[in-house]
């Protein structure tokens, strides 16, 4: 691709994503490109439509970006300084607050969603590796057993599951006390191998079911990945990109199964660096017309990933903008702490 031709690609995104409209070459001479004529850039137009960055709705129209005139104008983006212009409102809503991080989160992600429109997530990963502040068993009736486990900084998952025996209240409440005198201020992944030990101890008589407890815990906290926290699915009903019905069912069919938005998460925590995924280069089925941006976090010194889900038209600028502000806020808050 030529000088020329690559600044026509980004005239014709930014045109789209501002207007909503189709880029003719007239457009693109009278605000973008003084020096060329308009039958000049009609030619480079239909040079890059045959390149695959453009296509047109009709032969009388002007040109539409694809996703791949996306992902030039995306590299644009990123590779120059970005205005961060709402970091010191984000800053003001998000410093100083005494919320625990699941409140944190939920605030957060609305507080995405209503500076950019599009539906934003937070992820909390790991529970295996989360410092344990608490762990409660409580009897819901015969063999069923609710596990509600408490992290550090408040974040609260549960899990119910079945005994293969009946055990009574103060036989449970004495496993509970014995799981948190090992389980409290460390990781399930530090304190798995002495636990079955430990709790075996001294109730001989519900030692099956006592281990059986610790298996559901061990599964639940190794299997459950991560916490999600997302908003602006509704908001996004009244966008245009969004009446068309395959498109928003595969955004919300993506919040609602989770695993194919948790590999995507654990690829961003991976790498450490903003992530952006572009029509096809989603993962999920259904995704080809949408584009998320990922980007990591440490709220309340946790390890944890932002998000943004939106359609390819998403103003690509502010939402990056937004997303590294927001993480940045986040960090200087963890460092208070």
């Amino acid at each position: 691709m030529t000088e020329r031709q690559l600044s026509i690609v980004l005239a014709v995104v930014y045109e789209y994503i501002k207007t909503g409209e189709p880029a003719g070459s007239r457009t693109i001479m009278k605000k973008y490109i003084r020096g060329l004529s308009p039958a000049t850039i009609r030619n480079e137009m239909a040079d890059l439509e045959e390149m695959g960055y453009f296509y047109q709705p009709h032969s009388s129209a002007g040109r539409l970006p694809t996703a791949r005139a996306y992902r030039v104008y995306v590299d644009s983006v990123t590779a120059r300084a970005r205005d961060h212009t709402h970091a010191k409102d984000i800053r003001r809503e998000i410093l100083g607050s005494r919320s625990g991080i699941e409140e944190l989160l939920n605030q957060v992600t609305h507080l995405m969603a209503r500076l950019t429109d599009c539906v934003a997530v937070a992820a909390v990963p790991t529970l295996e590796d989360a410092e344990i502040q608490h762990i409660d068993l409580m009897l819901m009736g015969g063999t069923n057993v609710l596990a509600l486990i408490v992290l550090k900084g408040g974040l609260v998952h549960h899990s119910q599951f079945n005994l293969p025996y009946d055990v009574d209240a103060s036989t449970l409440e004495d496993l509970t006390r014995r799981i948190n005198t090992v389980a409290c201020g460390h990781s399930w992944s530090e304190i798995r191998r002495t636990l079955y030990k430990y709790v075996s101890e001294g109730l001989e008589e519900a030692e099956t079911s006592c281990r059986e407890a610790i298996n559901e815990l061990d599964k639940f906290l190794t299997e459950q990945n991560y916490k999600f926290f997302s908003s602006g699915a509704k908001q996004i009903l009244e966008l245009p990109h969004f009446q068309t019905l395959s498109r928003l069912q595969a955004v919300l069919n993506l919040l609602e199964q989770e695993k194919p938005l948790a590999h995507m998460i654990e690829k961003c925590r991976e790498s450490e660096a903003l992530k952006i995924s572009l029509g096809e280069e989603n993962e999920t089925e259904g995704m080809e017309d949408n584009a998320m941006i990922l980007i990591p976090a440490r709220p309340r010194q946790q390890k944890a990933v932002l998000g943004l889900i939106g359609p390819l038209r998403m103003d690509y600028e502010k939402s990056i903008s937004v997303l590294e502000s927001v993480a940045e806020v986040l960090d200087e808050d963890s460092e208070e702490r």
